[in-house]
């Protein structure tokens, strides 16, 4: 059973660390996810499959950038963690894993994502992966979250990057068609870490970081998710109506943009439902993974109108 430790703990380890540690540390989950969003703008950036070289170095390398930014975050974030029921069975406030252990870890992972990137993908897709990175791990973690309740979209550039690394990773350049799953990314965000704010409004409050219940209201903060939801599902239907996918991707984003939108309206009338903000934050990781699905199938089974 791991202990929290006060924040005066953080350079030492009550135990020895284990391979378990490292791999929470780059936030396994959260990983996945964008490299999934990452993996579907490789295929869609191609009219048929994709050079494995680019989707196997591609993603590798992606990987371990983000999984360099989740570590780099745990590191500036441990005095928070530590005073947050959500984060303190982390690695660094447990003890399991010192400042020193974790930032080498981040070093090694990723000099050699950045490494994989420039030499066996492409120079463009090492320079905004790290640019990425940088805005994720330093500009969002260390600034952007505790100075403003804007923190999430503003700092959800970052987080919308990986559809448009996957796409540079097999063409070489960005394209509008990698904007359009940027802004979906870049729109889903807010919604998505609202509900969970709502959820844990206590804990972020306790240590003092201004998501937007906190600074404001959780009835501000419902409407705004409202508000965000209506223009997730307008962005979604942009790539139908440029002509990037078809019916099979148009039907699906109808049909998972109607229960986020549902979900966004029933929380928006019943705040009082505890439970209804995690159920939100839990539909919207779905959520995004079925979109970026239905854009996928689409896309290679070249349905039309």
């Amino acid at each position: 059973m791991r202990v929290p430790q006060t924040p005066s703990a953080e350079f030492t380890t009550t135990s020895t660390a284990s391979w378990r540690d490292y791999v929470e540390l780059g936030k396994p989950r959260v990983v996945a996810l964008i490299v999934f969003t990452a993996v579907v703008g490789m295929f869609l950036a191609a009219p048929g499959l994709p050079p494995l070289s680019a989707v196997v170095f591609g993603t590798l390398g992606i990987g371990l950038a983000a999984s360099s930014a989740a570590a780099i975050n745990h590191v500036l974030d441990q005095r928070f963690d530590v005073k947050m029921a959500r984060t303190r069975q982390r690695p660094i406030p447990t003890g399991h894993l010192n400042t020193r252990q974790a930032l080498g870890y981040a070093a090694v992972i990723g000099v050699l994502g950045m490494a994989v990137l420039w030499l066996l993908v492409n120079p463009l897709t090492a320079g905004l992966t790290f640019a990425s990175l940088i805005g994720y791990a330093v500009l969002y973690t260390a600034w952007l979250k505790h100075a403003t309740p804007q923190n999430i979209v503003i700092g959800g550039a970052a987080g919308a990057a990986p559809p448009v690394l996957g796409w540079t990773a097999v063409t070489g350049s960005v394209d509008p068609y990698s904007l359009l799953l940027f802004l979906i990314v870049f729109v889903w965000t807010p919604p998505h870490f609202w509900a969970l704010a709502i959820a844990r409004r206590e804990d972020y409050a306790k240590a003092g970081i201004p998501m937007l219940p906190v600074a404001y209201s959780v009835e501000f903060t419902r409407l705004h998710i409202l508000l965000y939801t209506i223009l997730l599902v307008i962005a979604t239907l942009l790539p139908y109506l440029t002509g990037m996918s078809g019916l099979i991707y148009l039907a699906a984003a109808v049909v998972l943009g109607g229960i986020f939108l549902r979900y966004a309206l029933e929380l928006r009338r019943r705040g009082g439902n505890t439970q209804l903000p995690m159920k939100i934050f839990r539909y919207s990781i779905n959520y995004l993974m079925l979109i970026f699905a239905a854009l996928l199938v689409d896309h290679h089974l070249l349905l039309r109108p």
